[in-house]
């Protein structure tokens, strides 16, 4: 999964994400958006547009927020 939504989003869905999505993996989950981890090519261009830093490259999900990869695979059953 390149890229993973963390908690900041909950709430908030700024949709600027959704919009510079070239492959429009960012879908809306609910409570918050989620990225396809399949569809995702790691452009990282939601990530300087996301207005909470809610995105982060999985490797680089912070401890705390670790229960969000699996919640964005689960999703989208994976």
């Amino acid at each position: 999964m390149p890229h993973v939504i963390v908690s900041p989003c909950i709430g908030t869905k700024d949709q600027a994400c959704t919009e510079v999505c070239p492959v429009e993996c960012i879908y809306d989950g609910g409570e918050m958006f989620l990225i396809h981890p399949d569809e995702c090519i790691d452009c990282g261009a939601c990530v300087p547009a996301c207005p909470v830093s809610a995105i982060y490259p999985e490797e680089d999900v912070p401890a705390g927020e670790t229960e969000y990869i699996q919640k964005n695979r689960a999703f989208f059953g994976l």
